[in-house]
């Protein structure tokens, strides 16, 4: 069975490669996007394994329903990129990998609260210049400030457990309530206004449906407490980056830490060093002394690639086999 791996990089090779020898399964591998100037490189194959920033809209579907195609394997969580419903009248096949590790996003979004309220971004680049004075490096503890954490999945979850250790207050907003958390961690399920007019810390741990796109908009984020830090490790459309710009501006939020970005297709997973970036938004959010960006890095940790390879590698024999795919959208 032949299978196109698409928008794949050195360490999805280094992981995916033995472990997929180990189930006699083969990938041929592209670094390119699956696009539609690029959807002529699935002519032949019955499986693609695609990621988050591969384009899976209509016009994309109808293409490879014309082709081979019979399977599509996301070696990822999210599925925003594709229209399934579109997908499913092709009768093509989505799987995805629902869980990898909820500890590698959720820890990178504590790494994100830590660097921002104890300024280590700052402090980084003066020492390597032998700048070793501490002014303006005065920051702030974790320990018993109210944490609003949005979304309470497995991810969500996870980083209300390590928030909890930390001594926070954590207040949640989730349309499903995990009684655990409640027992456990002593989290408060409350409306996503009172949220965000409490929250000292606010962390977005949601998928980004129709429902959640722009969750964080003018209108919302006018509950915001001033001078909260703002975490996403989530999805960028999220927010609504127009109305986060503002808010920074004005002060109501002190620092963000974003591991995503609205617009990140044109731009994360690329060197660009040498480019200009024709995006006015994140180029203004750069700018800012207390916003640090990631480019979609918190789910890369070896545990996590790991799940992910095996996971995404198991869905392929299934339906390779012909048993039920456990993981289809």
């Amino acid at each position: 069975m032949k299978i196109a791996m698409f928008d794949v990089h050195r360490f999805d090779q280094k992981v995916f490669t033995p472990i997929a020898e180990s189930f006699g399964v083969h990938f041929d591998y592209f670094e390119t996007r699956l696009t539609m100037e690029t959807v002529k490189l699935t002519k032949g194959y019955r499986v693609l394994c695609c990621f988050v920033n591969d384009n899976l809209d209509e016009n994309v579907l109808a293409e490879l329903a014309g082709g081979s195609v019979e399977l599509i394997a996301l070696r990822c969580a999210g599925f925003n990129n594709v229209d399934v419903e579109c997908a499913n009248r092709l009768g093509i096949k989505v799987v995805r990998v629902p869980k990898y590790s909820p500890y590698s996003v959720a820890e990178h979004a504590v790494a994100l609260i830590l660097c921002l309220l104890r300024k280590i971004h700052k402090s980084y680049n003066r020492v390597r210049d032998h700048n070793f004075s501490l002014e303006g490096l005065v920051g702030r503890e974790i320990h018993g400030k109210t944490v609003g954490v949005v979304g309470t999945g497995k991810i969500g979850s996870t980083f209300v457990k390590i928030m909890n250790g930390f001594g926070c207050k954590i207040l949640a907003f989730d349309l499903f309530k995990d009684p655990t958390l409640v027992e456990k961690y002593e989290c408060s399920y409350v409306g996503l206004d009172e949220l965000l007019n409490k929250a000292d810390i606010v962390s977005l741990h949601l998928p980004l449906t129709s429902v959640t796109k722009h969750i964080l908009n003018e209108k919302t984020m006018s509950n915001l407490k001033g001078g909260v830090t703002l975490i996403n490790t989530g999805r960028g459309g999220l927010i609504d980056t127009c109305a986060l710009l503002r808010k920074l501006e004005s002060g109501t939020i002190g620092a963000a830490g974003l591991d995503v970005y609205e617009d990140e297709s044109r731009f994360f997973f690329q060197d660009l060093s040498e480019s200009i970036i024709s995006d006015d938004c994140l180029v203004r959010l750069l700018s800012f002394p207390n916003v640090i960006m990631t480019s979609h890095q918190a789910f890369l940790t070896h545990e996590a690639l790991s799940n992910i390879a095996n996971t995404t590698i198991e869905n392929i024999k299934d339906f390779e086999v012909g048993r039920p795919l456990k993981n289809q959208i």
